[in-house]
């Protein structure tokens, strides 16, 4: 792979590439998202509360944000084919191992617990290079006017996966039984990793990788990593975790739970809000590269992230409250979907402000979104509890208006 962020001379193969990278995404997100509809399940035929689930949901996220830095790194380093190969076979038998765990730790609920956090611990480190790693591949292979395209094309695969994750796990959970769940979903990495390392183009070494542990070579990414647009980068991508774990590991409950919805219908209804994402998550990045072209790159992240975030807190909010089933279900839609179409510009901006550290700075980047998804998945429980689930929601709307908020203080390079 080049890597001079310009398309080569065959330009299908470009494209063929930032397919593979949805695919990765679709795979990464089916082994990250299944436990979430396979929960209710899980926590019947193990006797684990909804605050025990959010642990083990937490506990990817831990792993997932301890690695981001570190393998956007090894990114750097090695490229792309190597390290997001290799990492696919890492989730495949991570999520086998998911579904061994009450035959290997039966003994008491405790250890049940503990197992689960770790292997999801293991998963969620498997699983750090996908986005950072992917954003690096786009740089390398995209001309500057269409890494936000690249991304959306990227991001794509997050709606799919979510879009596909209700309604399969739940026909598989209610087919096969919630272990096999885990066994079924580690198959798709399992032969995309194999087929990336026999198929994608070489990597060449990053040259400043080469060189990262000089200290001329540690001041550029320090100097890179405290410019005043790369720190309010980082603390908005923080709302976007918070509010997109929200979807991805309570939506199904909260169908289920608060809107009184089976366990089957919350598996199909929980896709509809990512088959409206498919739809404006490319436009997002079309948008954004448009703008990006006429009025630089920060003004075309600050227009799409922006708009995108102050409609999904407000549609956000409407879903939370509404007391019809019906304008519910049209505010998740719209939530998440408007939520996705801003996501092409955080990562096209992120390539934009790092120089020959692309992995890096997108780990960085994406490590602040893992610690608010975190946040929400711990805090979202004791919300449901202490207070109610419009509470829960209303706190995603809160911090996707502080997103929209510190936006309006990025300028240009």
């Amino acid at each position: 792979m080049n890597r001079t962020g310009s398309t080569s001379d065959n330009g299908t193969t470009e494209w063929w590439i930032i397919s593979g990278l949805c695919g990765f995404a679709v795979s990464s997100y089916l082994a990250r998202a299944n436990i979430s509809v396979a929960s209710e399940s899980m926590r019947n035929a193990l006797h684990l509360n909804q605050v025990q689930m959010g642990e083990i949901f937490s506990s990817f996220l831990a792993g997932y944000a301890l690695f981001q830095i570190a393998g956007g790194a090894i990114g750097d380093r090695f490229g792309p084919r190597i390290t997001l190969g290799i990492s696919a076979l890492l989730w495949s038998a991570t999520s086998v191992t998911t579904g061994l765990v009450p035959r290997l730790f039966a003994s008491s609920t405790a250890s049940i617990l503990i197992a689960f956090c770790a292997v999801r611990l293991l998963l969620g480190a498997a699983e750090a290079t996908t986005f950072p790693v992917g954003n690096l591949a786009i740089r390398m292979r995209l001309n500057p006017s269409q890494h936000a395209r690249g991304t959306s094309v990227m991001f794509l695969g997050t709606c799919i996966a979510s879009a596909a994750t209700g309604p399969l796990v739940s026909y598989l959970n209610t087919r096969f039984g919630w272990q096999a769940v885990f066994y079924l979903t580690a198959a798709p990495p399992f032969v995309l990793g194999c087929g990336w390392l026999l198929l994608a183009p070489g990597d060449n070494p990053q040259p400043s990788s080469r060189t990262s542990a000089d200290p001329a070579a540690r001041l550029e990414v320090l100097k890179i990593l405290s410019r005043r647009n790369t720190v309010l980068l980082v603390m908005s991508y923080i709302s976007e975790g918070y509010v997109l774990f929200l979807f991805v590991f309570w939506m199904y409950t909260y169908l289920v739970e608060r809107r009184g919805f089976s366990l089957m219908n919350a598996g199909w209804l929980s896709a509809a809000p990512w088959l409206t994402a498919l739809v404006l998550t490319p436009l997002g990045g079309i948008a954004c590269d448009r703008v990006s072209r006429r009025s630089g790159k920060a003004y075309g992240a600050r227009v799409v992230i922006a708009t995108g975030y102050v409609a999904s807190g407000v549609f956000l909010y409407v879903a939370a409250y509404s007391r019809s089933q019906g304008l519910c279900l049209f505010g998740l839609c719209a939530s998440i979907a408007s939520l996705m179409a801003a996501e092409p510009g955080f990562w096209s901006f992120a390539a934009h402000v790092s120089g020959d550290h692309v992995g890096l700075v997108s780990g960085v980047m994406n490590t602040a979104g893992i610690v608010g998804g975190i946040a929400s998945t711990l805090l979202v429980p004791i919300l449901v509890r202490s207070l109610d689930w419009g509470i829960a929601l209303a706190s995603g709307t809160a911090m996707a208006l502080f997103c929209a908020a510190v936006w309006l203080f990025i300028g240009e390079v």
